[in-house]
């Protein structure tokens, strides 16, 4: 008995293997899907939405959401860019995001994903949050106002590097990202080599003394748009 089944993406007929997120079926066939939360190293989370397709006409995570035979998968129509865009707008004006002087400025995912969607200022309100950072740490450090709440360190710091470093504290508009220290991050066990230091798709944990090291013009995102490593698969 076969382990492939059939579903459509935006009209093509996509082949999958049972169990595959519609997310990795897509990205098999060579079709980009927005993320943030989600990472090749990682299991699926579902946090940030911006994977968010129309699932039989109904709105469903990607990356968490497992094929089934013949549904209709909506990812590139009109009501699904314009859910996704706001969806990026409001990760911008939640935080304190200025790309001008961050270190991660093209090889940032969120702005590379504004980029895209022909985002160059948000048309929603800023809310301008009050957070800190933690530079506590020799060798990495903290930057609260750039936290897109993702849990790719949560995750990675627990299932990769076995140390659970980073967690979640608060809720709401309160909601931060904390350490597993009664002080500051210096006080944890982590390392400059984790994996979680490295796969953070913003700008919110960063090594030190390494910022602006790769020009402009060269970084990850500056010739080509994110996703297309993906798309150059078809």
């Amino acid at each position: 008995m076969s382990d492939k089944i059939t579903f459509t993406i935006d009209g093509v007929e996509i082949e999958a293997e049972k169990g595959q997120t519609i997310l990795k079926a897509a990205e098999d066939a060579g079709i980009y899907i927005p993320r943030l939360c989600a990472h090749k190293d990682l299991e699926p989370f579902g946090s940030c939405r911006v994977c968010t397709v129309l699932l039989n006409g109904r709105p469903q995570a990607a990356c968490t959401q497992p094929v089934a035979p013949g549904i209709v998968v909506e990812s590139e129509s009109p009501k699904v860019r314009k859910i996704r865009k706001h969806i990026i707008e409001m990760l911008f004006v939640e935080g304190n995001h200025f790309c001008m002087f961050c270190e991660k400025s093209g090889n940032c995912e969120l702005q590379a994903l504004a980029y895209r969607f022909g985002i160059f200022a948000p048309t929603l309100p800023y809310l301008f949050p009050k957070r800190d950072i933690d530079m506590t740490h020799p060798d990495i450090f903290i930057e609260r106002n750039r936290c897109i709440l993702c849990a790719r360190c949560v995750r990675a710091s627990r299932d990769l590097d076995g140390k659970n470093v980073f967690q979640f504290t608060g809720r709401g508009h309160e909601k931060k990202i904390a350490v597993n220290a009664r002080t500051k991050l210096k006080d944890t066990t982590a390392d400059i080599t984790d994996k979680a230091v490295d796969i953070c798709p913003v700008g919110a944990l960063l090594k030190k003394r390494v910022g602006y090291k790769i020009p402009i013009g060269e970084r990850l995102f500056d010739k080509k748009p994110i996703g297309s490593e993906i798309e150059s698969r078809k």
